[in-house]
């Protein structure tokens, strides 16, 4: 199996160029991303199971693999939630998945939102990056008629390393758009 090219742009660019910019001596020490995970919240369709499946589905094409229901642990009456009920969509992606998804969001997803102007550098005080997407038809595989209302998703990015500044330099070789007066 072929690797994906951001895959092999890490490997043969970035990865040698963030191990002399962090001035690391090994080679084992420079940060990479580790992981992928998606993640939307279904407050408006909980108990609609038809509509939480095109949810699932439209998702399944978005990224490539399959995502997972997450159920409520406990029942709230305050919230009209049940135990078992479902209460989210998650998925995880490593490997070439985690990279391809990473090329399409960075240079088809996120210059296609409307004023953009970059997204946030803060990442979470352990080297990982939250992003907030408000709405998923930034993605060109979501169809418009598939749902009847738009659907936001978070997406956070697991690096290697537990540093901020070296997770941001790690996102900034991938081309991750950051806003310009927030960058060092």
């Amino acid at each position: 199996m072929s690797k994906a090219r951001l895959q092999e742009f890490y490997e043969a660019n970035i990865k040698p160029e963030l191990q002399k910019d962090l001035a690391l001596s090994n080679p084992m020490e420079v940060p990479r991303l580790e992981k992928i995970v998606l993640n939307i919240g279904l407050k408006d369709v909980v108990g609609e199971s038809k509509k939480i499946q095109a949810i699932v589905d439209v998702l399944a094409i978005v990224v490539g693999q399959r995502p997972v229901q997450t159920k409520a642990r406990k029942s709230l009456a305050g919230f009209k939630i049940r135990e078992g009920m479902p209460i989210g969509i998650k998925v995880t992606l490593r490997k070439q998945l985690m990279y391809e998804f990473l090329d399409r969001l960075i240079n088809l997803a996120l210059p296609v939102v409307r004023d953009f102007r970059g997204v946030s550098d803060k990442l979470d005080s352990r080297g990982n990056y939250n992003l907030g997407v408000k709405d998923w038809v930034i993605f060109p595989e979501v169809d418009y008629n598939v749902t009847d209302r738009s659907q936001g998703l978070n997406i956070t990015m697991h690096t290697s390393t537990s540093s901020d500044e070296h997770a941001r330099a790690l996102l900034k070789a991938f081309g991750m758009p950051f806003k310009r007066n927030n960058i060092d």
